[in-house]
């Protein structure tokens, strides 16, 4: 299983008060808040309204050094997003955007998560390749060529 090795040793939180994002009694709050119900940090950020989903996508392009890429304009050929099946798209936020021979690349709201990926090599025989993406944007997607399906 393949691991993701970081670009930087810094934290979510860190890379988010830095960028003047949060200050620290926000991550004291995120983290308190994770420590009791769970879940993602970056999720919780959003969901208390401490950064955007933006705001997640792009601090883990530089925790990590995946690319980002917002999907509002973004045209995906329909037989490339046909390749993984809309429930697996809707249950991991991931929507496939290019496919050259056998390798599919994916946009991600989460990229860290092998599950994830691992279903879609499986499920699709490529190797995958990953791009950030927000929640938001890969939902509006999934909604937008999977409603052209139906």
């Amino acid at each position: 299983m393949k691991t993701y090795k970081r670009i930087t040793n810094k934290h979510l939180g860190e890379l988010l008060v830095e960028k003047g994002v949060l200050d620290q009694e926000q991550v004291a709050m995120a983290v308190t808040r994770q420590k009791e119900k769970g879940g993602l940090f970056g999720e919780i950020l959003v969901e208390l309204k401490f950064a955007t989903e933006e705001d997640i996508a792009q601090a883990l392009t530089a925790q990590y050094g995946f690319p980002y890429l917002p999907l509002a304009n973004y045209e995906i050929d329909e037989d490339v997003v046909r390749a993984v099946p809309e429930d697996v798209c809707r249950k991991f936020q991931l929507i496939p955007i290019d496919k050259i021979g056998k390798s599919l690349t994916l946009a991600m709201s989460n990229p860290l998560n092998r599950n994830a990926i691992d279903d879609v090599e499986s499920i699709t025989g490529c190797s995958v390749q990953t791009f950030v993406s927000t929640t938001g944007d890969i939902k509006d997607a999934i909604d937008r060529y999977f409603h052209r399906f139906s």
